[in-house]
């Protein structure tokens, strides 16, 4: 039976029209107060969370956690991380984890961490109404193998580390228009760029067609730095230095 078919709610209108951009942001963080915060600001379209962000911001209860900002922001996706690694213990977790809300997208790694795949399991969770969110992905033919062998009805994202691709050193834009691409045909498939490690990645999504992009708290708060006067923004910066060695009594 399905657990949790209506898991793909759509951004709230009003949240749209105050974001010019052809995607939706995804706030990527862990810190329940700023997710509440950025919810009732309308600033984003949804949230994505991982045990290692979770971590980060001190979370020790996992459930406790995800439950607590279920009941703050019930009706934008919200993707919650598995973090078995054995196939079975990941299905448990998965329907546990989907039984939280309707909203809640459950994250399963594209593989496990002795590369074995997770497309059955992803798979299954899908032919059961989970909305699956596949993290972790780097590579197109990660990206292929799931649109060739994963059918669904409902909606998937697709989450591949356009970030980290870069710190390899390799350009993630031709990877990730050609994702779009693949996606082309399969319009139930979302594809996130993840990871970005700076405001341009953000636009540079927006470019190649990508559904969603993430965005640290940080990234967020630069966005109404687009078209900015560069003239204006020198000028301010030096404002800045100056502020801070005279706040700080340097002497020379």
């Amino acid at each position: 039976m399905p657990v949790s078919t209506t898991a793909h709610v759509s951004p709230r209108t009003h949240a749209r029209t105050q974001r010019p951009l052809k995607l939706q942001i995804f706030a990527d963080g862990a810190d329940r107060e700023t997710m509440v915060k950025l919810y009732r600001d309308d600033a984003v379209d949804g949230f994505t969370t991982n045990p290692t962000l979770m971590r980060k911001a001190g979370v020790t209860d996992y459930q406790e956690f995800a439950k607590s900002v279920l009941e703050q922001i019930p009706d934008v996706p919200i993707s919650f991380e598995v973090f078995a690694d054995d196939f079975p213990t990941m299905e448990a977790q998965a329907r546990k984890i989907a039984s939280w809300g309707k909203n809640v997208f459950v994250k399963i790694p594209i593989m496990n961490t002795r590369g074995e795949p997770s497309i059955p399991l992803i798979q299954k969770l899908i032919n059961d109404g989970l909305a699956i969110n596949v993290t972790a992905m780097m590579t197109l033919e990660q990206c292929r193998t799931v649109v060739q062998e994963v059918e669904s009805e409902g909606r998937i994202i697709l989450s591949i580390f356009a970030g980290r691709i870069a710190d390899t050193g390799r350009d993630p834009v031709p990877i990730m228009r050609e994702a779009v691409a693949l996606c082309r045909n399969r319009p139930e498939i979302m594809v996130l760029w993840a990871s970005p490690r700076e405001v341009l990645n953000v636009y540079q999504a927006e470019e190649c067609g990508c559904h969603i992009v993430t965005a640290t708290p940080d990234l967020l708060s630069k966005l109404s730095l687009k078209h900015k006067d560069l003239t204006d923004f020198s000028r301010e910066t030096v404002q800045m230095f100056y502020d801070d060695a005279w706040r700080a009594s340097y002497r020379l």
